[in-house]
């Protein structure tokens, strides 16, 4: 066992005398290729601000760069000590297909991210409808978006779910432009709708909400049938202000029923 021993340490002994310059050059090539990784990232960084990217985006890209030079840095090392690169090549290959079979969803939603980030459906801070789930996104990462939703929790929504959703954004020119449905029945005209019920019931709206700083509400006829008047009303709230948009739209429409049983229960 000795012996045995012995010829094994003689025999790394030699193999660091062979490769003594291997590890030098190594050292070198690691430096090289960490100074051009620095480099690159902070000239990346310093674009990504000036083109005033998400940080999520911001740092998908610098988890890209990180990929390619670990992979430049680790062939390279493989190369210099004459190590065949298919090692790594087939490793990679093996460790992504076991993760690819046990997580083919995650997968999934790992690539309708990068389809959500870089189609831009929807900005951090957007209002949005996507399929039948609404609300203001917090937040955009590879697995899921982010909702804060009218019932004021968030709500995670797979990324998959929303490359295959209608989406609605709701959010135009710096406001939340929300719209809503009243229906009245043909008992009332379309003047008394709008004389007695909607613009009086705006108008106090307005008031009520303070200083006058917020873009007065609209009411316009949507459509008619048989059996009635369908009216919409739109808001107009401070994009980034959900949680305002939240309580102000029962609020004007308790206003709106106001006027409502006014017309519908005259005082005698």
């Amino acid at each position: 066992m000795v012996p045995m021993l012995q010829t094994m340490y003689e025999e790394a002994i030699a193999w660091f005398q062979i490769n003594a310059w291997n590890f030098v050059y190594s050292v070198v090539a690691l430096c090289v290729v960490y100074g051009a990784y620095r480099l690159i990232g902070g000239f990346m960084q310093s674009r990504s601000e000036k083109a005033q990217l998400e940080p999520h985006v911001s740092n998908i890209i610098m988890l890209i760069l990180r990929l390619v030079f670990v992979t430049i840095a680790v062939t390279s090392v493989l190369q210099i000590f004459n190590l065949p690169t298919s090692i790594f090549l087939g490793g990679s290959a093996l460790i992504g297909a076991a993760i690819g079979f046990g997580s083919s969803q995650t997968i999934n939603n790992i690539v309708a991210g990068f389809y959500v980030l870089i189609s831009q459906p929807f900005k951090v801070k957007d209002y949005v409808r996507i399929g039948s789930l609404e609300g203001q996104v917090e937040e955009i990462s590879i697995n899921y978006t982010n909702l804060y939703t009218p019932t004021f929790n968030v709500l995670k929504v797979p990324n998959t779910q929303v490359m295959s959703s209608m989406i609605l954004n709701m959010t135009h020119e710096g406001y939340i432009k929300y719209t809503y449905s009243v229906n009245f029945d043909h008992t009332y005209t379309e003047e008394k709708v709008f004389k007695e019920i909607l613009e009086p019931a705006i108008q106090d709206f307005h008031q009520f909400c303070g200083d006058g700083s917020l873009r007065i509400p609209e009411a316009y006829l949507e459509s008619a049938d048989r059996l009635g008047k369908s009216y919409k009303i739109r808001l107009f709230i401070p994009k980034g202000e959900a949680k305002m948009l939240y309580t102000m739209q029962p609020e004007l429409t308790q206003f709106i029923m106001k006027y409502f049983d006014k017309v519908r229960m005259p005082a005698k």
